[in-house]
């Protein structure tokens, strides 16, 4: 899973550099988000309270975050997209109640997900390149057509361990306008979001 690091409001960069993909319960679960930073991050660790009570089940974490999301009074504020892999999941979470499990096996979120989903599909259906380099290489390509997306990437796989630890970032009231992008290799998960 990859992502970029450019947070925007408005038309204005503020920052360059943000951490927009997570290592969750103890690295075997990878998560990134588009939309509001400090919003996302409530969803983060709600999500992985519900990883640790579902045992590392992301599908039966990701409906019940969902469901608690969609009906809760607070939760239901919280404007972001939330994307998830497992060995054997990618989902795509929304506070409208989707839990999208997509037909390929490249997805991307925010606001230039489709040119990094467009040149993700293109490289992995035209080239041998390795899920990571794909993802790096996909978000490279969006950077250089995308306003809200900067070459400030940041790849994380499942295969990583302690070097992909999560680090909290630091909650702040803006939007966000990132993409994510996540790549399936053949034989493991490997995603990116930016």
């Amino acid at each position: 899973m990859g992502g970029d690091g450019q947070i925007t409001v408005g038309e204005m960069v503020i920052k360059n550099s943000a951490r927009k993909i997570r290592t969750l319960y103890g690295g075997q679960v990878l998560a990134g988000f588009a939309g509001g930073i400090a919003d996302a991050i409530t969803l983060f660790e709600r999500f992985e309270g519900l990883l640790e009570k579902h045992r590392g089940h992301v599908r039966h974490a990701a409906t019940e975050l969902v469901r608690e999301w969609r009906t809760d009074r607070t939760l239901r504020r919280l404007d972001a997209w939330i994307l998830v892999a497992g060995q054997r999941d990618l989902l795509v979470l929304s506070a409208d109640g989707d839990v999208i499990e997509p037909d390929q096996e490249v997805v991307a979120i925010g606001t230039g997900s489709g040119y990094a989903q467009a040149a993700a599909r293109a490289l992995s259906e035209h080239s041998s390149l390795s899920a990571a380099e794909i993802v790096r290489r996909s978000l490279e390509i969006a950077a250089d057509i995308c306003i809200y997306t900067n070459r400030e990437i940041s790849v994380l796989t499942l295969d990583q361990t302690a070097a992909a630890a999560p680090q909290a970032e630091e909650p702040a009231r803006v939007q966000s306008r990132p993409h994510r992008v996540a790549a399936r290799g053949r034989r493991r998960h490997t995603h990116a979001d930016e």
